[in-house]
């Protein structure tokens, strides 16, 4: 972990965009860390910003070097489309600013590499909004591959599926759309910090199927690792019907889950903390002799601005490092390597 300047004050945030994922999410779960301030809100909309004093009940702006200009916003979050978080995160950390982007980091490695090369020459934070690393589920992954429940593990299949076209941003590839960049970089991180070791090799099919988009309604992505353990990743906007979220193979056992973590829709209807599963959602584990539901870990999305906060006034490490997103961006320009040859892209 390179060094960078902490604060010696409760951080005071400005979030740059006021979609849903900046209203619903980012904003939501600011204000809900004790020890944050939202300082402001950041959006050329001016119907947005009059609903964002009024809900979150902080600054609003029309553009992002109001914010940057403002000497007590400490740290930016961008919940910006994809295609811009390289240009902004560079422009606030020369700014001085520490900074936090939505996942996707950025659209590939070489702006990961620029972005991580600002925040060391300018010696202020950078992290990436992987909140899916606190869900319930993928706790409960975590948890039964490290207390030997699953014996030996080398093959995880992970899908994110459903039916439909999308719209807004997210549907168009040119500002980072599509399920790879999306949903793709959450199920892409889980496998990578579940098999750390070297990637080995990466292959990706993809189809298009909605006649009037440019982004992939389905993606097959397999990666291989060194030593033998394979991810198989689904995304898929062509299935009316569910695959299970997880599906993980060990010789002493095989654990099978369906269904997504309850945070995001509790935390739409205004109460994240009131997210339970449902008994009849709980994942099954079953070996030689034995076939039992395992209760789902309670996940904790509060947990990533809880560590933001301690890592920006220098009292934690960072629960999303850059070398894990580094890591990310090149698997998923292999993938991109891979659709457009075809082929499987070795790593070196």
């Amino acid at each position: 972990m390179y060094s960078y300047t902490t604060l010696d004050h409760d951080p005071r945030i400005a979030v740059v965009g006021y979609g849903r994922w900046g209203r619903q999410c980012h904003t939501y779960l600011i204000n809900l860390t004790e020890g944050l301030e939202l300082r402001c809100v950041v959006s050329s909309d001016a119907e947005k910003r009059q609903q964002a004093s009024r809900d979150r009940n902080c600054l609003a702006y029309s553009s992002f070097e109001e914010a940057l200009s403002d000497p007590l916003v400490d740290a930016v979050v961008l919940a910006t489309p994809s295609v811009t978080h390289v240009d902004l995160t560079v422009k606030a950390l020369e700014s001085g600013k520490h900074v936090l982007t939505d996942k996707v980091m950025c659209l590939n490695a070489a702006e990961c590499r620029r972005m991580i090369a600002a925040a060391k020459a300018n010696k202020k934070l950078l992290t990436v909004f992987q909140n899916r690393r606190f869900d319930g589920d993928f706790q409960t992954v975590k948890w039964l591959m490290s207390n030997g429940s699953l014996g030996q593990v080398k093959w995880l299949e992970q899908s994110w599926i459903g039916f439909g076209k999308w719209g807004n941003w997210r549907g168009h590839k040119a500002l980072g759309g599509g399920r790879i960049y999306d949903l793709g970089a959450h199920l892409l991180d889980q496998a990578l910090q579940l098999f750390p070791e070297p990637v080995e090799s990466v292959y990706c099919r993809i189809h298009h199927d909605w006649e009037d988009a440019d982004i992939e309604s389905e993606a097959l992505i397999v990666i291989a690792f060194q030593g033998g353990k394979t991810a198989v990743t689904d995304l898929s906007s062509m299935s009316f019907c569910e695959k299970p979220r997880y599906l993980v193979k060990g010789d002493a056992g095989t654990y099978i889950k369906y269904g997504l973590d309850p945070q995001e829709a509790a935390m739409i209807n205004g109460n994240i903390d009131a997210a339970m599963e449902s008994p009849s959602k709980y994942g099954t584990l079953k070996g030689r002799n034995r076939m039992e539901r395992i209760p789902t870990l309670p996940g904790n999305w509060r947990k990533f601005y809880e560590n933001f906060r301690d890592s920006l006034r220098g009292e934690a490490v960072p629960a999303v490092d850059l070398d894990s997103e580094l890591r990310l961006m090149e698997v998923i320009d292999a993938i991109h390597e891979s659709i457009s040859t075809g082929q499987v892209v070795k790593f070196s």
